[in-house]
C-alpha cells in the first residue's frame, strides 16, 4: 500500500484510489505535499485542507483543457477533464455529509466526467433505469469485437459504501471486460452516488429489491443476452452482490471483489475501534447512507446486513476474492462466504497475496492483476474470451 501520509489510513486510501483511477504521480505530489500537517488534524480541518489542494489541481486541469479545446485538441482536453473529475470525486468523498459546497462539488464532478468521456470518445454511455417513481443512474460499457447484432453477456457492477459508478469505471474493470467480449453496467444503487446524493434513495439490506429492476431493464435490451447477466460487488458490494444473486435467480453468476459476509459484526468492531475506517466522519456517513436517525438506529439496521442463511441459496457460479492483508474487513469473512456457497456449481475462493498484489481492501492498493483475474473468470463463466485481439482500443490495458 502506497502511504503518502504515515499516520492517516483514510487519506492514503483516497490517494491510492485516485492513482488506480489514473492520477499522475506528479499531480499527486503537487496536491499532497502541502498536506502533511493537515493529515494529522481532526477530520473537519483536515478534510477542508485536502479539498482545497485537490480542487485547485482540478481547476488547473480544466484551464489547460480549455486551451486544448480552443486549438481543437479535443482528445487532450478530454484526458485532462477525466483526471479533473477523478480529483473532484476524491475530494468530495472525504467531506462530511451536508458540508457547505459538497453538492456543488459532486455536480461539477459529474459534469466534468461526462464531458471528458465525450471528448475522449470513450465507450461509455450514461443511462437511467426506472425505479420506484425515480431512476437509478448507471454507466453502460459495450463489449468489443462482437458481430453486428450480437447479444452480449453483461456484468452488473455494484458500489461499496462510499464508492460511485465513475470511480469503479475509472479503476478499469469495464475496459478489461469489454476486451473480453463482456459488457458492463455500473450502477449507483440506493445508498450510493447519484441515488443517494440527487435522488435521496438510501441503502436497504434486501438488495434484490433494486437489483431485480436492473435485470428487468437489461433483459429488455436488444444488445444483451438475457441468459448471461452476472453481478459483481466491491467492498460493501461484497454483501449486496451475494444477497442479490441469492434472491434474483436471473443472475447467471456472481463475484465479490472483497468479501463482506457479516457487516453487522464489522460495525460492532468499529464501535470498539477495531480495524480501519474508509471515510472521515464515519458514523455520520453511515447514518446518511442508511437513512438512520442516529448511531443506535443505524446499529439496529445493520443487524440485517449479513449473509448467514443467504449464500447457501446461490445456485450459479460464484467467485469470492479478498486481499490477504485487508485491514477493513477480516479475511475470515471471505472464507465464511465461500464455505456457505454449498449449492453453487462452480465456487472459487481467490486470496490476493503479495505475489499478485492487491492485498489491501478490495485491491485498492494495486488493482490491475486482481481485476484481470476477475475479468478472466467472468469471461470464462459468461462465454466471453480470454485471448485474441478485440476491435477498438481500451485504456488501462
Amino acid at each position: 500500500m502506497f502511504k503518502y501520509f504515515p499516520t492517516n489510513y483514510v487519506w492514503n486510501l483516497s490517494v491510492d484510489l485516485a492513482i488506480e483511477m489514473g492520477a499522475r504521480i506528479g499531480e499527486i505530489e503537487a496536491m499532497c505535499a502541502p498536506l502533511q500537517e493537515a493529515a494529522m488534524q481532526p477530520d473537519a480541518a483536515g478534510t477542508q485542507a485536502f479539498r482545497e489542494t485537490w480542487v485547485r489541481m482540478a481547476d488547473q486541469l480544466c484551464a489547460l483543457a480549455d486551451e486544448d479545446k480552443a486549438r481543437g485538441r479535443l482528445l487532450s482536453a478530454g484526458e485532462k477533464l477525466n483526471r479533473a473529475a477523478s480529483y473532484l470525486i476524491t475530494a468530495e468523498r472525504l467531506q462530511a455529509h451536508g458540508a457547505p459546497g459538497r453538492m456543488a462539488l459532486y455536480r461539477r464532478h459529474l459534469d466534468l466526467f461526462g464531458e471528458g468521456v465525450r471528448l475522449s470518445g470513450e465507450n461509455c454511455e450514461r443511462v437511467e433505469i426506472p425505479y420506484e417513481g425515480s431512476t437509478l443512474a448507471a454507466l453502460h460499457v459495450r463489449a468489443e469485437g462482437l458481430p453486428p447484432g450480437a447479444r452480449a453477456p453483461v456484468l452488473v457492477q455494484l458500489n461499496g459504501l462510499d464508492s460511485t459508478k465513475e470511480m469503479k469505471y475509472r479503476v478499469g474493470l469495464p475496459f478489461w471486460l469489454a476486451r473480453r467480449g463482456v459488457s458492463s453496467l455500473l450502477v449507483d444503487q440506493p445508498g450510493t452516488g447519484e441515488a443517494l446524493r440527487l435522488q435521496g434513495l438510501t441503502a436497504r439490506h434486501d438488495s434484490e429489491h433494486w437489483a431485480s429492476r436492473v435485470v428487468d431493464w437489461l433483459q429488455a435490451r436488444a444488445d444483451v443476452d438475457p441468459a448471461r447477466i452476472g453481478c459483481e460487488g466491491v467492498s460493501l458490494g461484497g454483501y449486496y452482490c451475494p444477497r442479490a444473486v441469492a434472491f434474483e435467480p436471473r443472475f447467471a453468476c456472481g463475484v465479490v471483489w472483497g468479501a463482506n459476509h457479516d457487516w453487522r459484526d464489522v460495525q460492532k468492531r468499529r464501535l470498539e475501534r477495531e480495524g480501519n475506517l474508509p471515510v472521515p466522519h464515519y458514523w455520520a456517513h453511515v447514518c446518511w447512507v442508511w437513512g438512520a436517525k442516529d448511531t443506535e438506529d443505524f446499529m439496529r439496521i445493520a443487524e440485517n446486513v449479513h449473509l448467514d442463511g443467504v449464500v447457501d441459496k446461490i445456485r450459479v457460479p460464484f467467485l469470492v476474492t479478498h486481499g490477504e492483508k485487508d485491514s477493513q474487513i477480516p479475511l475470515k469473512w471471505a472464507h465464511r462466504t465461500y464455505e456457505q456457497l454449498i449449492n453453487s456449481p462452480k465456487r472459487e475462493l481467490k486470496i490476493f497475496t503479495d505475489r499478485e498484489g492487491g492485498v489491501q481492501h478490495s485491491s485498492f492498493d494495486n488493482s490491475i492483476n486482481a481485476g484481470h483475474y476477475i475479468a478472466d473468470w467472468v469471461a470464462e463463466t459468461l462465454g466471453g474470451r480470454t485471448a485474441g485481439a478485440a476491435q477498438g482500443a481500451s485504456r488501462h490495458a
